[in-house]
Parts: structure tokens; C-alpha cells; sequence
């Protein structure tokens, strides 16, 4: 596995494979409505989705700067709620951010079951309609869409995936193991399930995998 934000890998993208699942899915719509794009002044690009009023998650490595190595100032980070071909529903800049505990950016393969952040907006964009559940699968079957790397301008989405096993950072934290078609731009990216209540987040996009589909999600369930 490599970093999902992670540079390209023999010869073609990490995470996606030689079959192109991913389709174009309208941010306006459930449960894509949640996402938006997290960018910094400096340029680097993720995924993102509201989990409260102004509260978004994220991938942590999503905020680190591996030049000056350091963490982006908050102040500097934006997200852009259904951003797609340079429009977008609303925009915050982001006054604070806290990282989960445990996580260390120099020791990725050790601490990537902590690699998650949670953002706090400027001003409330999470509306009851746009705000992701947090819960364990309910099953193997997700799907996952965000802003690849190949395609950053839309919201690029595997449909029919699954959850296909579990794996452990190298301090024991646990992680899904996935099958879903996605690459750099996707990390922070909700890994979703359908349920009684409507979609839910089981998981956050980290890591792509190298020679063929699929990626590592840290887990959200309680």
C-alpha cells in the first residue's frame, strides 16, 4: 500500500486498476452532498465530508506539508462543499483542526490507523441533508467517491465495491481493507454503506494500493 496522496506507481494510478470502474456523480445528490474539496493556499488536494454543522473529516496527511514537514496552518486551509468543474455550493475557510491522537506523518506505516483529522469550519455549511453518519458496515458492500488525482474536478465514484478484509498499522490500530477503485486526491474520502437510515460512513479513505484497485480506510464506527 502507499500514502493515497502518494506519487504514481509503475504504469498507471495506484488504487485504480487496469479496468476504469469510476463514474461521474452529481455533488448535489445523496450521499455526495456531504463531500467538498480540502485545499491549502500551497496547493494540495484532498477529499473531505461534513460530519457536523461546521465540523469536517479529513485524512490527517492531508494537512501535512512534507517540504518545511509541518502542518499547514488552519487559516490556510479551505473546503469547498460540492466543488465540481470550478463552482461549488458554499465555501469556509477552516479556524482549527485537531488530529487524532497517535498519528505521526514520519511513521506513516506505524500510525495509519490514526491517520484522521477533524476540521472545524469558519462558518456552519452542515445542514441536516448534507451531515454523514458515522457507524461500523453493516455489511461488505460501499462504495467510495471523491477527487482523484486523474480527475479533480468532479466527484469520480466506485459504486460496487466491498470491504474485503482488515489489516493493522505496524502499533496494532485496526484498518478496512477495500477493493474500490480510487487514487490520490481521494484520501480523506468517505468509505460509505447503505442502510435502513440511509447512507453511512464506515470508513475514511487513506491508502491506494500499488499494481491494481483498492486502498486501506481507517475505520469510524463507535
Amino acid at each position: 500500500m502507499i500514502g493515497a496522496g502518494a506519487l504514481l506507481g509503475g504504469a498507471g494510478l495506484p488504487g485504480v486498476g487496469p479496468a476504469e470502474r469510476r463514474v461521474v456523480v452529481d455533488p448535489a445528490q445523496p450521499p455526495w452532498r456531504a463531500l467538498g474539496r480540502v485545499q491549502t493556499e500551497l496547493g494540495t488536494r484532498c477529499t473531505g465530508f461534513l460530519v457536523g454543522p461546521r465540523e469536517v473529516l479529513t485524512a490527517a496527511h492531508c494537512l501535512f506539508l512534507s517540504g518545511p514537514r509541518h502542518y499547514a496552518q488552519p487559516g490556510s486551509v479551505h473546503f469547498l462543499l460540492g466543488y465540481a468543474f470550478g463552482s461549488y455550493a458554499a465555501h469556509a475557510r477552516v479556524v482549527s483542526y485537531t488530529i487524532a491522537r497517535g498519528y505521526d506523518p514520519l511513521r506513516e506505516a506505524a500510525t495509519a490507523g490514526a491517520d484522521r483529522a477533524v476540521l472545524v469550519l469558519a462558518v456552519p455549511l452542515g445542514t441536516p441533508d448534507r451531515v454523514l453518519t458515522l457507524a461500523a458496515p453493516v455489511g461488505a458492500a460501499v462504495a467510495l467517491g471523491g477527487y482523484g488525482q486523474d480527475r479533480e474536478e468532479a466527484v469520480d465514484a466506485d459504486l460496487h465495491c466491498r470491504i474485503t478484509g482488515l489489516a493493522r498499522d505496524g502499533e496494532g490500530r485496526p484498518l478496512l481493507r477495500h477493493d474500490c477503485s480510487a487514487t490520490r486526491g481521494t484520501s480523506g474520502a468517505p468509505l460509505l454503506a447503505a442502510s435502513a437510515d440511509g447512507w453511512i460512513a464506515v470508513g475514511l479513505q487513506i491508502a491506494a494500493s500499488v499494481g491494481g484497485a483498492g486502498g486501506l480506510a481507517v475505520p469510524l464506527g463507535p
